[in-house]
């Protein structure tokens, strides 16, 4: 299914940096929608063999309830369905001695577990979530995309404080000063599918700069730069409007740290302002900077075969 392009960024998608590019892009996007079309079909015919609750309703916030899982699971994962952070993070957690299982310390994310142990991480107790929460967040400027910080600074936790009684955490990262689309969840399994970077995720970025981009720089990124960490790339470059070159839509994959901004740095441009226009086919669209909404059952299917595909 087509997403709409936010309003005011259209003529982005519509240009490509050459007629190649623009061939490729077309041939992956019916490829993506005949494969996500044959997923969703085989899940339909799934769903009707599974007999269905006469109160079941088709409305309201993608809250799913987690089964009762009373088998073992490694311990970073029983740490992610807690919703503390993903799994990736977990894992270093644990191997800080930061997590206390039965009153000992593991240092081993493997490590099983189950629903009966007691575990605490940085001394609080943890335990998996009873449903699972998606909500999307458009993040304004000036708040950190953590779940909680030593100096005080406003995190984007407090935006959606009363969403859920279940605790969520941000999927990927968003800098201080970067606006846009934003995914929290509790469920551990998506974050780790989503921020892998061998699903090669996209995001679509807005990018204004101090001065207009030049032509040998917009080549220069197209065919790659080299950072402090290595070469980065990007998918396509274009401009929104052909007479700003100030502003430049970029659609990239790497979840590097702020690599977008580091991009336009190494070649002597400042970012003045950066919005997150799409993040795996969700958009901010009817969503007012600093205000969320529940993704509806819908987007979390589509959401979860993005994960799995490229």
């Amino acid at each position: 299914m087509k997403k709409k392009t936010p309003a005011g960024f259209a003529k982005f998608t519509k240009t490509k940096s050459n007629a190649a590019i623009k061939e490729s892009f077309k041939q992956e996007k019916r490829k993506i929608k005949k494969e996500r079309e044959a997923y969703f079909d085989q899940q339909r015919n799934q769903a009707r063999q599974q007999p269905v609750s006469p109160t079941a309703k088709n409305s309201g916030p993608a809250v799913h309830k987690k089964p009762e899982n009373t088998g073992l699971m490694p311990l970073n994962k029983y740490i992610a369905h807690s919703g503390i952070c993903g799994r990736r993070e977990a894992a270093e957690m644990v191997k800080k001695g930061l997590v206390i299982v039965n009153g000992v310390s593991v240092t081993e994310p493997g490590h099983k577990v189950s629903v009966k142990d007691a575990v605490k991480v940085n001394g609080k107790k943890i335990v998996p979530a009873k449903s699972l929460v998606y909500i999307l967040l458009n993040k304004p400027k000036d708040y950190i995309t953590t779940t909680d910080d030593p100096q005080g600074r406003k995190t984007v936790l407090d935006l959606i404080r009363r969403a859920s009684v279940e605790r969520v955490y941000p999927v990927g990262r968003l800098d201080r000063n970067t606006s846009g689309v934003l995914l929290l969840t509790n469920d551990g399994e998506l974050a780790q599918q989503l921020t892998h970077p061998s699903h090669e995720v996209r995001k679509l970025y807005h990018v204004t700069l101090n001065k207009p981009l030049e032509k040998k720089d917009f080549e220069k990124i197209l065919q790659g730069v080299t950072l402090d960490d290595g070469p980065a790339s990007v998918d396509i470059l274009a401009h929104p409007d052909p007479k700003d070159k100030t502003q430049v839509g970029v659609e990239i994959h790497s979840g590097r740290n702020r690599i977008v901004r580091r991009i336009f740095e190494s070649l002597g441009y400042d970012v003045r302002q950066l919005d997150r226009v799409i993040f795996a086919g969700l958009t901010k669209k009817n969503i007012e900077r600093g205000k969320w909404r529940f993704l509806t059952e819908k987007e979390v299917r589509e959401l979860k075969y993005f994960g799995k595909g490229k």
